[in-house]
C-alpha cells in the first residue's frame, strides 16, 4: 500500500529533511516511526528537502507499506512515535507510481519578518527579527519582479545540485500586519536557498541599501551581487500543489 502524508514540523531542533547520521531530521523521525508501526524499514520520500531550521505546515511525503492500515490509523500510529515538534496531519492512499517531488505542480513558501525594535517571544522561532523600519512598498515592487521564468543564478546557493538555474515563479508578494511582514512565494520548483536569498535581498531593498529594481541582479547571474542568505527560522513550506 502506498501512502501519502501531509506533515507539519517546527524545524528549530531538526537538521532539515534529509536523513543524516547522528542528527535528528524529519526523514529520520518519520522513517523510524514507520518502521515501528509497520515492522519493517521503509524509505520515506518528500516533495522537497527543507534545510535545517526551516519549518513546514504542508510538507508532502510518501512511503510504501508492507501491510494495509486505514489512513486515520496511520496518522495516529505515526504521531505516537514522533516528537512534539513533528505531526502527521493527514494520510491517504495513492497510486504506487505517485512521486511527491516529481508530480508536484508548485510549492508555496512563506517567510516572516519581525520589524519591531524589540524582539517577540512569540515570533522568535518563526520570524527573522529586523529591528528597524522597512520600506514595504519598495520591497513589494522588488518582489513582483521575480514573477515569471528567470535564470536565478544570483539567488542560487553554492553546492546546489539542480541541473539548471531557470525557475518559474508564479507568485511573489508582500503583506504587512503591524510589526509582522509576510512574504509569500510560489514556484514550480526552487533552487537551494533561493527563497532565503531573495528575502535577504528584499530586506536590503527595504532598508534602502539597494534599488528596488532587481532586473540587473537577475541579469548578472552572479550570487556575489545578491544579499546574504536570510536566517532559516523565518521560512515555512506551507503547501505543495498537485
Amino acid at each position: 500500500m502506498h501512502y501519502r502524508l501531509v506533515v507539519e514540523y517546527d524545524g528549530t531542533a531538526l537538521h532539515g529533511w534529509q536523513i543524516q547520521p547522528d542528527a535528528r531530521t524529519v526523514q529520520g523521525e518519520l522513517e523510524a516511526a514507520v518502521a515501528r508501526v509497520f515492522g519493517a524499514p521503509t524509505r520515506v520520500a518528500a516533495a522537497g528537502r527543507t534545510d535545517a531550521g526551516v519549518h513546514a505546515t504542508g510538507q508532502v511525503a510518501c512511503f510504501h507499506a508492507p501491510r494495509v492500515l486505514a489512513p486515520d490509523v496511520v496518522c495516529r500510529a505515526l504521531n505516537a512515535h514522533t516528537g512534539e515538534d513533528l505531526n502527521v496531519c493527514a494520510a491517504d492512499v495513492v497510486d504506487d507510481a505517485f512521486d511527491p517531488r516529481r508530480h508536484a505542480r508548485s510549492r508555496r513558501y512563506v517567510y516572516r519578518l519581525w520589524t519591531r525594535r524589540t524582539p517577540s517571544p512569540f515570533w522568535r522561532r518563526y520570524a527573522w527579527h529586523v529591528p528597524m523600519p522597512l520600506d514595504a512598498a519598495a520591497m513589494a515592487r522588488a518582489a513582483a519582479q521575480v514573477v515569471g521564468e528567470h535564470d536565478f543564478t544570483s539567488f542560487r546557493a553554492a553546492g546546489c545540485d539542480a541541473a539548471h538555474p531557470v525557475r518559474r515563479v508564479l507568485r511573489s508578494m508582500l503583506e504587512v500586519d503591524g510589526s509582522l511582514v509576510r512574504y509569500e512565494i510560489e514556484a514550480t520548483a526552487f533552487l537551494r536557498h533561493m527563497v532565503r536569498n531573495v528575502v535577504g535581498t528584499l530586506v536590503e531593498v527595504g532598508l534602502g541599501r539597494r534599488a528596488d529594481d532587481l532586473s540587473p541582479l537577475l541579469a548578472a547571474r552572479d550570487r556575489a551581487q545578491a544579499a546574504a542568505t536570510a536566517p532559516a527560522g523565518g521560512l515555512c513550506l506551507v503547501e505543495v500543489r498537485y
